[in-house]
């Protein structure tokens, strides 16, 4: 084994080349030896490598340069990459790879360690937050959502209900003099698994015994058949995350359709039930203001801002250990083809096109956002200074856009706010 021989070996470890294809590997393995990369410029050159699989943009070979000098092809080569990074992405050529049409589940019901009010687990100083506490009812999603960060921190195929979830809830030490903003979607999807384990019975005994306390259900799904069967308590807000056709069908795998979601919370308010909508992750793709503002459009020719508590928007945002987890799935996404920019130590989508976005979101809901039925509109997980760019005003701190929240939704709910 030659010098540079033992070098690539050590260089490809813990890398994703032996995911690429045959071909690919055995084309990064010729250029390594001749141009001899450094290991660092090998590890960039596979995660270019599998970023182009996974994108369905083609192999690196269709991007690599010719040329004698490793300094110019790295630096032609990652420009190339940016480039195609960078330019709004394109679903009209996507096709999908290894997406199930259902999926399989191990169902485990196991005593969980500790319970609380959890916090936000993407709160952060830098951004605006409601400070929204939680409630993991059920731990892991059935759905695959391309871009969901539950991926990175459980087991997908395995979805564990607490044995003990509902003697907890009953133990919980909450201030009767005190409103409360609790959600149960951020381990898992709040009702895609309607009342298996009894989840629902206990959560909905929770929210009588405390009227003190919103309790919001955020859900892709349209499985709404116990809270149809069932008295809603007049506390449970019931939200939908939304997205363009074109996205949940290449990136929210598995979901209910648009339809079948803006139909469930139909029949839900037909019942009385307070409902609202997240647009989150709002996604850029060529045409996609407008494929958006259909969806915007439709919710205003659906409901009476009156039904609605709440319409949020955010985009996507990355920890590296998402992108790790992405990269290492054998299937195609444009989830990561954007041009990542600090976010808070996360990464995202430039300044100016949150602004777009978000600007254009906003401005899509005026009839909702006056008279003594307006709905409640924020940002999540964004930085301070977009919220003075989309709606022209912002909130000093958290605490404020709290209880900004708070006494919004207290009064849609026609329920007294308790400071």
């Amino acid at each position: 084994m030659n010098d540079y021989e033992a070098k690539f070996t050590t260089a490809i470890q813990n890398t994703f080349y032996p995911q690429l294809s045959t071909q690919t590997q055995q084309f990064i393995r010729s250029k390594a030896f001749e141009l001899r990369f450094s290991n660092q410029e090998l590890k960039q050159i596979i995660n270019i490598a599998r970023d182009l699989e996974m994108w369905d943009e083609g192999d690196i070979s269709e991007i690599f340069p010719e040329h004698s000098q490793k300094k110019v092809v790295f630096s032609r080569l990652t420009k190339a990459y940016n480039e195609l990074r960078n330019k709004p992405n394109s679903y009209e050529n996507f096709t999908l790879k290894n997406i199930p049409k259902e999926r399989k589940f191990t169902f485990k019901i196991e005593e969980k360690k500790g319970f609380g009010l959890g916090l936000c687990p993407v709160a952060s100083e830098k951004t605006r937050c409601c400070n929204l506490l939680t409630l993991d009812a059920v731990e892991s999603c059935g759905f695959d959502c391309s871009y969901c960060s539950i991926q990175s921190f459980y087991n997908q195929n395995t979805i564990t209900f607490d044995a003990s979830f509902k003697n907890k809830l009953l133990n919980l030490n909450l201030d009767k003099n005190k409103t409360y903003h609790i959600g149960t979607g951020q381990a898992s999807d709040s009702l895609m698994f309607g009342n298996r384990e009894g989840v629902l019975d206990a959560l909905f005994d929770f929210a009588r015994t405390n009227p003190n306390v919103i309790l919001e259900f955020k859900t892709k799904s349209d499985n709404i058949k116990y809270l149809l069967d069932n008295d809603v308590p007049k506390n449970i807000l019931c939200t939908w995350s939304l997205n363009t056709p074109t996205i949940i069908h290449n990136e929210e795998h598995l979901t209910a359709s648009l339809d079948k979601r803006i139909n469930a919370a139909r029949k839900l308010a037909n019942k009385g039930v307070k409902v609202g909508f997240h647009f989150h992750p709002i996604v850029e793709y060529e045409g996609y203001l407008d494929e958006y503002k259909e969806v915007y459009d439709t919710l205003l020719a659906t409901f009476e801002p009156s039904e609605v508590a709440l319409v949020s928007f955010g985009t996507l945002t990355f920890i590296k250990p998402v992108i790790k987890q992405l990269r290492s799935r054998e299937f195609h996404t444009k989830i990561t083809q954007i041009p990542h920019e600090d976010a808070s130590g996360k990464t995202s989508y430039p300044l100016q096109t949150k602004v777009e976005m978000f600007s254009h979101a906003y401005n899509s809901f005026k009839p909702w956002q006056s008279g003594e039925e307006k709905v409640f509109f924020y940002l999540c997980m964004e930085p301070h200074e977009l919220w003075e760019k989309t709606f022209g005003y912002n909130y000093a701190t958290n605490n404020n856009f709290e209880n900004a929240m708070l006494e919004a939704y207290c009064k849609k709910l026609s329920q007294p706010y308790l400071i």
